[in-house]
């Protein structure tokens, strides 16, 4: 038993002056979160240009493909501005995975590929849209909040730009939802019953 305590001991001490030798790592600043998430977009966004011309291909309403397209302009237009962000840090333009994103967009591709011809293909697709945009609208707001709070005024006004984008898409998306695709989703279900 003596020599069990013995060793239990010595692994313990060895453990201590290991991480003794390791170099503290400094504290995550606020400052560090921001740029965490400004990567997080920065992937989120390059996946929507990918995913919005595959959604304007699949929507059956001209008016659905064309807010599609008209959000794929709007959305290389932010990468510019996170382009621009990068910069003013002096970081590299760079994104990292975004789970929620790829969850988000993965819901979407499933709906073009279980609804497709379906009455309610549009209604699906609208409302994958919006959840990419309630998530944006989330990401954005908390970036600009937290570059008001940097001190990053140039940061929070581009971000503040864009969120306000995000926010008119998804109006413009619910305006849509409500006066034809949701409509004609229905219409068409009568019709065939």
């Amino acid at each position: 038993m003596a020599k069990r305590a013995k060793k239990r001991t010595t692994k313990k001490s060895a453990a201590k002056k290991t991480a003794a030798r390791r170099p503290r790592q400094a504290p995550k600043m606020l400052s560090d979160l921001f740029l965490e998430t400004l990567k997080d977009i920065y992937f989120a966004e390059n996946k929507i240009i990918k995913t919005l011309p595959k959604m304007a291909k699949a929507a059956r309403s001209k008016e659905l493909a064309a807010a599609f397209n008209k959000h794929l302009r709007e959305t290389q237009g932010q990468v510019k501005r996170l382009d621009q962000i990068f910069k003013m840090l002096g970081k590299p333009a760079r994104g990292k995975p975004c789970e929620a994103i790829n969850g988000i967009t993965d819901e979407g591709a499933e709906i073009m590929k279980e609804f497709k011809g379906a009455p309610a293909l549009d209604a699906g697709l609208l409302a994958a849209a919006q959840a990419v945009e309630h998530y944006e609208i989330s990401r954005y707001g908390t970036l600009r909040t937290w570059a008001e709070e940097l001190g990053m005024q140039d940061a929070a006004r581009l971000l503040q730009e864009t969120l306000d984008e995000e926010e008119a898409t998804d109006h413009a998306l619910t305006e849509l939802a409500t006066s034809v695709i949701n409509l004609e989703a229905e219409e068409e279900y009568r019709a065939a019953a």
